[in-house]
């Protein structure tokens, strides 16, 4: 175990986290956007994809892309300051972000735009509490929704008859 403890801490010494970034913000969706050339997804939250639906009232409506325009409203209100932590399968920086000061994952998850991923337990329960952004209806959770999107149609799915 401690061989595995130092092979831990010096990989992390010798891969240190990227450097901070800072500027202004082009939301791509709920929980990723361009910060100059780079492309950051935010840790701790999971908002809905730009093409995923949510049901409110019985009705579908476009909850991705709305949680795309509040990224959008919010990265609008002032420059970011992101401190990276990794970069993703896609080569996206993982960061915690803030805007004015104030911390982008948990603003957006306390008005109901993402799940917490277990860093905003607290606001994800206010926003479920109080019915705001998703929690206004039902969803998909986003995990999900991507998941389903990449499985195979059935074969049977081109007869007419089915």
């Amino acid at each position: 175990m401690l061989i595995l403890a130092l092979v831990a801490v010096l990989a992390a010494w010798l891969d240190p986290a990227p450097p901070p970034v800072s500027g202004a913000g082009r939301a791509s969706d709920g929980d990723s956007f361009r910060l100059g050339a780079e492309r950051i997804r935010l840790l701790g939250l999971d908002a809905p994809e730009l093409d995923q639906s949510c049901v409110r009232a019985g009705q579908n409506w476009p909850c991705g892309r709305a949680a795309r325009d509040r990224m959008a409203e919010l990265l609008g209100s002032g420059d970011l300051d992101c401190q990276p932590q990794d970069r993703d399968q896609y080569g996206r920086l993982l960061a915690r972000c803030t805007v004015g000061g104030e911390d982008l994952g948990a603003i957006l998850v306390a008005q109901g735009w993402a799940l917490s991923s277990g860093d905003y337990d607290r606001e994800q329960n206010g926003a479920r509490a109080a019915g705001k952004g998703i929690w206004s209806g039902s969803f998909v959770p986003p995990r999900e929704w991507r998941d389903r999107q990449d499985q195979p149609a059935p074969m049977w799915n081109w007869l007419p008859f089915f």
